[in-house]
């Protein structure tokens, strides 16, 4: 028995065991023992502990999400006196000697791979405070943000630069600071100075720049870094035309595959590019959904924020009458498309299907005058449910004034699905030395006559509006959003959102 015991690698084991059992002595190796099974159960505890996160986290960010919000809060100390703040730091946990100012309040929401979101809201709502959280330059007071990718972020202007640097030292740090390294910056400064387009001044300390030559070299380093995720803070507000579009032309190729945010106060440059959008007031999500109707409601926020609440809408009157109406000034130069006769005729022609008055439809505004009638009409004056491209029409707004209204103005915007304005005018210049007075109780109405333009196969729609008081400083008494529907079926349009009657077309030898 002692013999096998030696040869057992366990033999000591054994033997103290023995000795437990036949004489009660303790042996020496239990408390290893007891150490190992400790040990055991606490990494037990903690695998599992940590695939039930890992488990959570996955259900909360699935694969196609790209962006992930929960519960996100933030909160900044505002303090009365610079003192408040050496009293809060030695007191801490016991004394509160500042007044917290909540910038969000429980932000959640998901953006998918490959989706483009608008985050829009007036200033003071919160963008750039949850932009900047997104980002992980501030931390969230309460929730937690997961990304997925790299992350590339375009916020306040000029943000990531050295001014004492040259253009070409921000360049290799902005970069380096995105996450590439000097190799990497290597094989794309050349492409990055071509898309910058900033020509010598590239070799020059960033503090002599203009703000448009900021935002170039800055959008240029992001476009080149292989971002997943792409965070655009009113950054494109500052450059020039030819800039602006060279960006929107590379947003829309990196959202065939990557994640954008976008921020924008450009109500039409976020109905033009995202898919959804969040309306943010006051820190909190008002709305989150359609571009189109996000937009719609900031829009009437904008107004209810300087003129008040919108009031409840008059009834509307069933009756128009004939005979009231004022008629705008209309171009002395009329004109028709040469080849009408041969699109008419043809699979060429552009149709249009147009629906009645939406009296139910969405609107806003005080209330002091409401639009009773929107009526699309021939050169007859008969109202039209069918137009061509091309053709010559009258649209006739119908007014009923609830007060005195000493300067009114009526005008209108052709919107095409995404709430993209395409064209539009009011009565204001035509009235501006002459303004009509009108008492409370009466009806009046307005007419622009012109060419309706070539539209692309789609859905169109007709938004009035009816204010009092000037281009500039008016009230808004009512903005009817849909009023009238239009559906643009067949099309000759051949490039573009709309396609405009040629006054002419040639084609010739030059040697003839």
């Amino acid at each position: 028995m002692r013999w096998i015991l030696e040869l057992n690698p366990l033999s000591p084991i054994v033997e103290q065991t023995h000795n437990v059992l036949l004489f009660g002595v303790v042996p020496d190796f239990w408390p290893t023992v007891f150490m190992w099974v400790v040990s055991g159960i606490i990494f037990q505890l903690g695998l599992a502990w940590f695939m039930k996160t890992k488990k959570g986290l996955q259900m909360s960010c699935s694969d196609n999400v790209a962006i992930c919000i929960d519960g996100v809060s933030k909160y900044f100390e505002i303090y009365e006196k610079p003192a408040h703040r050496l009293l809060q730091m030695i007191f801490r946990g016991h004394r509160q000697y500042y007044r917290p100012f909540w910038a969000l309040h429980d932000i959640s929401f998901e953006v998918k791979r490959g989706e483009c979101v608008g985050i829009i809201g007036r200033n003071g709502a919160g963008k750039s405070t949850l932009l900047q959280i997104i980002t992980g330059t501030l931390t969230p007071s309460a929730g937690k943000v997961h990304i997925k990718g790299r992350v590339a972020a375009l916020l306040e202007l000029g943000s990531g630069f050295n001014p004492e640097f040259t253009g070409r030292e921000n360049v290799y740090l902005n970069a380096s600071i995105l996450g590439l390294t000097n190799k990497e910056i290597d094989a794309r400064y050349d492409d990055i100075v071509a898309f910058a387009d900033i020509g010598e001044f590239i070799d020059q300390p960033i503090k002599s720049y203009s703000s448009g030559m900021v935002v170039r070299l800055a959008f240029a380093v992001v476009a080149h870094v292989d971002a997943d995720v792409l965070i655009v803070d009113e950054a494109l507000s500052v450059g020039d035309a030819f800039f602006t579009q060279k960006c929107m032309r590379f947003l829309r190729r990196f959202m065939k595959d990557n994640t954008v945010l976008f921020v924008s106060h450009d109500v039409a440059a976020v109905n033009s590019l995202c898919n959804r959008a969040v309306l943010l007031e006051q820190g909190t999500i008002k709305a989150l959904g359609n571009p189109k109707d996000i937009t719609e409601q900031y829009l009437a926020n904008m107004y209810e924020s300087v003129q008040g609440k919108s009031e409840v809408p008059h009834e509307s009157s069933s009756a128009v009458p004939e005979t009231v109406s004022f008629l705008l000034k209309a171009g002395a130069h009329d004109y028709r498309d040469m080849r009408q006769d041969i699109i008419n005729t043809s699979t060429l022609r552009n149709d249009i299907e147009v629906f009645r008055f939406d009296e139910e439809g969405a609107v806003f505004g005080k209330g002091g005058a409401t639009i009773e009638q929107v009526l699309l009409e021939n050169e007859k004056g008969a109202p039209l449910n069918w137009i061509v491209g091309g053709e010559r029409v009258t649209l006739q707004i119908f007014c009923m004034a609830h007060e005195e209204l000493t300067s009114p103005i009526i005008g209108f915007h052709l919107k095409d699905r995404l709430g993209q304005s395409l064209f539009g005018d009011n009565t204001y210049l035509s009235y501006a030395d002459k303004p009509l007075t009108v008492s409370a109780g009466q009806l009046f109405t307005a007419k622009f006559t012109f060419r309706m333009p070539v539209l692309e196969a789609g859905d169109y729609s007709f938004a009035v509006a009816v204010a009092n008081g000037t281009q500039a400083e008016h009230v808004q008494h009512q903005w009817r959003h849909d009023a009238v529907m239009l559906t643009s079926t067949t099309t000759s349009c051949t490039g573009g959102i709309v396609g405009i009657p040629m006054l002419d077309i040639k084609m010739y030898l030059c040697n003839d």
